[in-house]
């Protein structure tokens, strides 16, 4: 397999990463620091959207921070100006803030994608796109693994707004000739991930229930079956998606061939933590509708063209995590 490290090197380059003081635009600009990148990072810091200063805080006098929003058109085309790679990590990840304020997350997942990769098609024709769609835009899978020619039949607002701006990114590769890809993520997780509420993911609230002292609660009956992507291996596909020819215009899953169930991934959680426990709790309805069921992915693709495959294993992955957020729990759990 090829690593990010073995791809040509990103130095002197100018990089943009929009969502880039969030989880995994925080890593990615760190690794990207490290292989001599000139990194801008973009992020609203809007509460509820994952954005934490703490994330850069190693970094910060490596990289330039602007604090502004993927909405305002005027903010994206200053910014993208110059720049030889976008990766396009801002969003609204929230499927059941979806569905209460479908509107803002049409603007952001939607309409700012649209005026993003306008702003590329007038002021930088050349820049290389990275976006990062998601897995939740397949719904409930008719077969597992899931590949990219799975019938995509989005369950919640997020999904169709995801599928958009994934399929923007597409149209101005074919039609205006923006280098642009999409890689689908799946359960993403590791240090300096959203662990406030279940925004982002619910491995993150899991983590911080762990280590504050509460139970872990599982909704029905635990059997549902997933996969997780640990965030160093999905900032390697990012950055091997950028840098290979092979990846414009396309979309690859990413995820794990290590699959679990719920149950037995509260169980792994707790036995890293002593003294914890998890509980299975029925299904909140607004969860319940909205919920795929089994979901692993069928990541040949992305092996076979891009030379990538995730190589953390879980309980690593998971032991790494949770050693972070006993260190650094305070400035996430009450993070503005």
């Amino acid at each position: 397999m090829r690593t990010a490290d073995a791809v040509p090197e990103f130095d002197g380059s100018a990089v943009l990463i929009t969502g880039g003081l969030g989880f995994i635009g925080s890593n990615l600009a760190r690794r990207l620091v490290g292989l001599g990148a000139q990194v801008t990072v973009v992020d609203s810091l809007i509460p509820e959207y994952g954005g934490n200063l703490r994330n850069v805080a190693d970094i910060v006098d490596d990289i330039a921070v602007n604090i502004s929003d993927v909405r305002d058109p005027h903010s994206m085309r200053a910014l993208i100006q110059g720049k030889d790679f976008l990766f396009n990590l801002a969003g609204q990840t929230s499927h059941l803030d979806s569905m209460t304020d479908p509107h803002t997350d049409l603007d952001i997942n939607a309409g700012a994608q649209l005026s993003i990769l306008e702003a590329c098609r007038a002021d930088n024709p050349g820049i290389r796109v990275v976006f990062a769609s998601t897995r939740q835009i397949y719904g409930r899978p008719d077969y597992l693994p899931v590949d990219e020619e799975h019938p995509i039949r989005p369950v919640d607002v997020n999904g169709i707004n995801k599928v958009a701006g994934e399929w923007y990114h597409l149209l101005y590769q074919q039609v205006h000739g923006i280098a642009a890809c999409a890689l689908r993520l799946t359960n993403t997780y590791g240090p300096g991930m959203r662990v406030r509420d279940a925004r982002q993911t619910f491995l993150g609230i899991w983590i911080k229930q762990v280590l504050t002292g509460e139970p872990i609660t599982v909704f029905g009956d635990g059997l549902q079956r997933r996969d997780f992507t640990y965030v160093d291996d999905c900032v390697d596909a990012l950055l091997l998606a950028a840098r290979d020819r092979r990846a414009e215009g396309r979309v690859f899953n990413l995820g794990s061939d290590e699959v679990i169930s719920l149950a037995d991934l509260a169980r792994l959680v707790t036995s890293l933590v002593p003294g914890s426990e998890y509980r299975l709790v029925p299904f909140p309805p607004e969860r319940k509708v909205i919920d795929i069921g089994d979901y692993y992915a069928d990541t040949t693709l992305a092996r076979e063209e891009l030379g990538w495959q995730a190589t953390t294993p879980l309980a690593e992955g998971l032991a790494r995590t949770i050693d972070y957020y006993r260190a650094n729990g305070a400035d996430y759990w009450d993070a503005p």
